[in-house]
């Protein structure tokens, strides 16, 4: 009985709910104005319905309100339409097309007049309950099309930098409410830019590329009457080219606030044009207003110059010009737009006179340069420049907009001619000072004489040519230098350097005398010389100028070249007759064809004339000692050379061993550099003769042997190899002190797996220092000493690894009877023992398998007890209640 009820529950709440939907059809908001032949849609969406998701929809026309439905079309019934209508459906001039499942749209291709009237949209029920509207109507209104758009064709050609004028007249016949639009754009190729759209409410938007030139007022829009529109583009340039078109537009404000375009007409205006300044602009120097400008112009000194420049373009009343006048390709007067007159600073830095150059606007097209009292130095090719500048802001920018240069060009030159008398004199070059030899110093004068016509406060100037001597490979001639007529000192790129350095020089001893000196010539400085001298006077805007040169005879510098020997002889200053002595010689160098040099020395060494040479120490030029690396580097301290006199060499060994006979001899090289800080220029080298250390040690003799405890060991465990050495025939002070004798020993091991390679394993040397070196086993290695002849080399925790030959090599040392001091005895290498490692299969598996065996019981035990707990005390049998279903089967009934 409780079931029951709430089932009942149940189905009276879903009743409620499906009663609080409410279908809602609607259609675009009315009424629709549209112009005949264009194309019509009407959107018509169904909401709050029940039923399956997609909906169907049939459309229906009264041409009267109240009056009788034409069904037009349905979605689901294909001979829905009436017979009037059939055709315009089967053709697709009418249709239907399904935007949602509950949206569609009537469309229309092409709007007759008698598709007036109310439209009505039904929505068949799929509802359980009847429930809200299933039809909406809207209102069509079908207007003729009276759009006409006539635009005015503009110029073909216009100048840059001038106003360009697009009127276009767009009327329409006002029936019903609508609005109109205009938009002018322009066509470049396959690209159209839209320039401004005017319309539909009085707005105005431009395009992207338009903006900033509207909003700076370089574009406006001017409204007439009767439909005309004018837009005005002003300060056009060569990028406004292009095919213009006009665009009317006719709107409708629908109900919502939505602007609906009913229909619009494009036409063309025409191809516009737009001539560069560069074109059009012409510029021309003259003497006057009616002279010609190719022929020169003659003043004398003193006299006043007058030069006109004429201007010419299409569009010059919208053009700011920039003019300048140039001397020679140099600026010297500039009137700037705005009529503000510079006076160019000089080439010499300089500021020239005020006054002395003058420019002024004289017409609209024509600009006047004045300079007077010219001199000789104001003659020369005079040109006159304009720059033509174009500003893009229009009129709202006050003036202050953005100016772009459109063109720039330069009349023809006009020649002017000062009258003036050059100085003159005459040059000689002379060799104060000539070498004999590389090294030695150079001296060569250029002396001034005959002087004539240089004015009052004229100057001379001095440069020097070298030309390498002929037959040489290649023949070239460089500058070395000059000194203009202010004192000003030019160098050239390859004696730069040398001059800066103060090794050469240029100078002037006397006004009319100057001299180039080398402190050390060299063989690149052999050739030919000459001076030019040149006067200098100043100009009437204070410069000073060049006004002649006169060039000297050549002067030859050369001398016989001799190479360059250098001789070395090696002497034995104290001689080392036993051991442990001091062996001490010396190396004397001569030369021959050199200057200041400095030496290089290499003491080198052999054991005998076929045997390998060894440099034993060195010492650079510049006195700085390197040891060779032929010596135990703990024996360094017992090795000096040092530099005794100007060309001789001292090399002293001390503590001499039986390792240290052999021939001794010097490597030594000549070294010559031009000036201080430049690097070492090898010229020769020689080696002198040999000095041999050659004497008898009767010392010990010894001998060595190796023996292993066992040659097969299991892993892990320590392998003994003993090293021993014996000595006979010992020296009175080996026989009573065993402190007097000691041993370098170092232990070696060939792998058995892994080719003939021998590394070193440990060592220790005479001070008992041990050294192990870096091995690829896990074992480790420790050298043990019994007694004075027996070392011991244990290997403990033995791997595989370790299996292979194992030998040890000793170096004697004792303290020499004759000299007292420690002597190094020959190398000593023992024979081989072979070590092996073996592989013990059971204690390899032994601890394992025990271990695997406990785990194996340990889990089974942990099983069987965690199987017990859980059947005792989790896995209890509890009643189970069937879920009756008798309300899902109620459910199911209902």
């Amino acid at each position: 009985m409780k079931m029951d009820n709430c089932l009942l529950t149940l189905v009276f709440g879903l009743l409620m709910l499906d009663g609080c939907l409410a279908r809602v059809v609607t259609v675009s908001p009315g009424p629709l104005i549209r112009v005949e032949g264009q194309p019509v849609s009407i959107r018509c969406d169904v909401k709050d319905y029940s039923g399956p998701r997609e909906q169907d929809f049939e459309w229906m026309i009264s041409k009267e309100a109240g009056g009788t439905k034409m069904k037009i079309i349905s979605t689901f019934d294909a001979g829905y339409s009436h017979a009037s209508l059939s055709k315009r459906v089967a053709s697709g001039d009418i249709s239907v097309v399904r935007l949602e499942d509950n949206e569609v749209e009537l469309k229309i291709s092409e709007v007759k007049t008698l598709d007036a009237g109310v439209y009505f949209c039904t929505t068949p029920s799929t509802d359980s309950i009847i429930s809200g509207n299933y039809e909406a109507p809207v209102q069509l209104i079908v207007i003729p099309n009276t759009l006409k758009v006539s635009p005015l064709t503009p110029p073909p050609v216009v100048p840059e930098g001038s106003d360009l004028t697009l009127s276009c007249n767009v009327t329409r016949e006002l029936t019903h409410p609508t609005y109109l639009s205009v938009t002018w754009s322009v066509k470049k190729g396959a690209t159209s830019e839209e320039i401004l759209v005017f319309g539909p409410q009085g707005d105005v938007v431009t395009g992207a590329k338009f903006a900033r030139r509207y909003a700076d007022g370089g574009i406006r829009l001017v409204p007439g009457k009767n439909g005309l529109f004018e837009l005005v583009i002003s300060k056009v340039t060569t990028s406004d080219e292009g095919i213009y078109e006009c665009n009317g537009t006719e709107w409708t404000h629908e109900s919502g606030g939505k602007w609906i375009k009913i229909v619009e007409s494009k036409k063309e205006m025409g191809t516009v044009a737009v001539t560069p300044t560069g074109q059009s602009l012409s510029v021309k120097a003259s003497s006057s207003s009616s002279s010609s400008s190719s022929s020169p112009l003659l003043l004398s000194p003193g006299e006043s110059l007058t030069l006109l420049c004429s201007v010419a373009a299409d569009n010059l009343a919208a053009l700011g010009l920039e003019v300048t006048w140039l001397a020679d390709g140099r600026d010297i007067i500039t009137m700037e737009r705005s009529g503000v007159v510079i006076t160019n600073t000089s080439s010499g830095g300089a500021q020239g006179k005020r006054g002395e150059a003058t420019l002024e606007r004289t017409g609209a097209e024509e600009y006047r340069l004045g300079v007077r009292g010219v001199s000789g130095e104001d003659g020369g090719a005079y040109a006159c420049r304009v720059r033509a500048f174009i500003e893009k802001g229009g009129r709202s920018s006050g003036g202050g907009g953005r100016w772009h240069m459109a063109a720039e060009k330069t009349s023809s030159p006009v020649t002017v001619k000062v009258a003036q008398i050059k100085p003159s004199f005459t040059v000689t070059l002379a060799a104060v000072q000539n070498p004999q030899m590389t090294a030695e110093p150079t001296e060569l004068a250029c002396h001034v004489t005959n002087i004539t016509h240089l004015p009052v406060g004229g100057r001379l100037g001095v440069s020097w040519q070298h030309t390498t001597l002929p037959g040489s490979d290649p023949q070239a001639s460089h500058p070395i230098g000059s000194l203009d007529g202010q004192g000003n000192l030019l160098l050239g790129p390859m004696y730069s350097e040398r001059l800066k350095s103060g090794v050469m020089s240029l100078s002037r001893v006397q006004p009319d005398t100057f001299k180039l000196r080398f402190l050390r010539t060299q063989e690149i400085d052999r050739g030919q010389y000459v001076c030019t001298v040149s006067a200098w006077s100043v100009n009437s805007q204070g410069e000073m100028v060049n006004t002649a040169e006169y060039q000297s005879s050549q002067l030859a510098v050369k001398w016989d070249t001799k190479t360059p020997t250098l001789n070395v002889a090696a002497k034995r200053l104290r001689e080392a007759a036993v051991g442990g002595a001091t062996f001490e010689m010396s190396c004397t160098a001569t030369t021959e064809n050199l200057g200041e040099v400095g030496y290089s020395v290499h003491i080198q060494s052999q054991e005998s004339l076929d045997a390998a040479v060894k440099t034993i120490i060195s010492l650079s030029p510049d006195s700085v000692l390197q040891h060779g690396g032929a010596t135990d580097p703990n024996r360094r301290d017992s090795l000096v050379l040092t530099k005794s006199g100007a060309a001789e060499f001292r090399f002293r060994l001390a503590g001499v061993q039986l390792s240290d006979r052999g021939f001794y001899w010097c490597l030594m090289a000549a070294f010559t550099k031009e000036r201080a800080g430049q690097t070492w220029d090898k010229k020769a080298t020689t080696e002198s003769n040999k000095v041999k250390i050659d004497f008898q040690e009767n010392g010990p003799s010894f001998s060595v042997a190796i023996q292993s405890d066992t040659t097969s060991v299991y892993p892990w465990e320590t392998a003994k190899m003993e090293c021993s050495l014996s000595v006979s025939g010992s020296s009175p002070k080996t026989g009573a002190h065993t402190d007097d004798l000691a041993y370098e020993v170092r232990w070696f091991f060939t792998r058995l797996r892994g080719g003939l390679t021998t590394t070193q394993v440990a060592s220790v040397d005479r001070f008992g220092v041990v050294r192990k070196d870096a091995r690829n086993s896990s074992s480790d290695v420790s050298i043990e000493r019994k007694d004075t002849h027996t070392y011991m080399l244990n290997i403990h925790g033995t791997q595989d690894s370790d299996s292979g030959e194992y030998h040890c090599v000793a170096t004697p040392w004792y303290l020499s009877a004759s000299t007292g001091s420690w002597t190094q005895a020959g190398e000593m290498t023992s024979s081989r023992v072979f070590l092996t490692v073996r592989f013990a299969v059971w204690e390899s598996l032994k601890l394992p398998l025990l271990y695997g065996v406990a785990a194996s019981i340990g889990v089974g035990l942990f099983s069987l007890v965690l199987g017990l707990v859980c059947a005792q005390c989790c896995c209890r049998n509890t009643t189970h209640t069937p879920r009756s279903r008798n309300k899902l089967m109620d459910l199911e009934m209902d």
